[in-house]
């Protein structure tokens, strides 16, 4: 269905750009990690050395909800695309096959967890009757004990009464200023950070709260613990992915910085 424009293949990983038959550019990303930097008590992802596991330990699958995004936030490389459409559910279970197409000698339901990231192009609740059905084909016909991560900036009127069990959620949230917050993510009709912390889920895991932070007055941890309780959210810190559209907007590196020890 796809054709491969480019890949850049890394230590535990690989990452494509693809396009649609229509010409729509997308992205899809194949990576692993060893099984610790799930169980770890701090959930940290951070390597002890250099082995990094393998797909029958954590297997991640990124995929795009839509080619192009409307969000249009400050440090997304996305953002210079000047045209965007959703997947279908077709089209988004197409990138998890195609990832899956380079392993079939691996079987995702005996991995210690298979993962699917809806964290690449697009925005999963202004498509979010394609990412439900996608689900469902996942857990139908490729693996029964699939972990869902769906990822949004919390789009209002958002129903979330489906994010349970297997299936968690994260927010972006990058700054505890509303004003900040509004100039990374220029998108108007969002949740307040305080409707953020008023989100509940029935997942098995805790609802992400994901900071790309790009100054340190974005991060007090008094106002998060405020916003945010700790019962129901983890807080992640993100480097930004240095771009085309970050060093436009003087953005940089952000203060969390991506260390190489491998």
């Amino acid at each position: 269905m796809f054709k491969v424009i480019t890949r850049k293949d890394f230590t535990n990983g690989t990452v494509w750009a693809l396009e649609t038959p229509d010409g729509f550019p997308i992205e899809v990303t194949d990576t692993f990690l060893p099984a610790y930097t799930k169980y770890t008590p701090d959930n940290s992802n951070v390597l002890h050395d250099s082995s990094v596991g393998s797909r029958k330990e954590r297997w991640m699958v990124g995929v795009s909800v839509m080619s192009g995004c409307p969000i249009h936030c400050k440090f997304c490389a996305t953002g210079k695309l000047k045209k965007w459409r959703n997947l279908t559910a077709e089209e988004i279970v197409e990138q998890i096959k195609f990832v899956l197409s380079f392993h079939s000698d691996i079987d995702p339901n005996k991995s210690i967890e298979f993962k699917i990231n809806y964290t690449r192009m697009g925005e999963p609740f202004l498509n979010i009757d394609n990412v439900k059905e996608t689900i469902d084909i996942v857990e139908r016909e490729i693996c029964k004990k699939a972990h869902h991560y769906v990822s949004t900036i919390g789009i209002n009127d958002s129903d979330f009464s489906f994010v349970k069990d297997n299936i968690t959620l994260q927010l972006s949230l990058h700054s505890l200023d509303e004003d900040a917050r509004n100039r990374l993510i220029p998108y108007r009709k969002k949740l307040t950070i305080e409707e953020l912390g008023q989100i509940r889920t029935k997942s098995d895991l805790k609802t992400t709260i994901n900071m790309t932070l790009v100054d340190f007055s974005d991060f007090d941890i008094a106002k998060l613990r405020k916003s945010f309780d700790p019962k129901y959210f983890f807080i992640k810190l993100s480097p930004i992915n240095l771009n085309e559209i970050s060093e436009e907007n003087d953005l940089g590196g952000g203060i969390i910085k991506q260390v190489n020890i491998i």
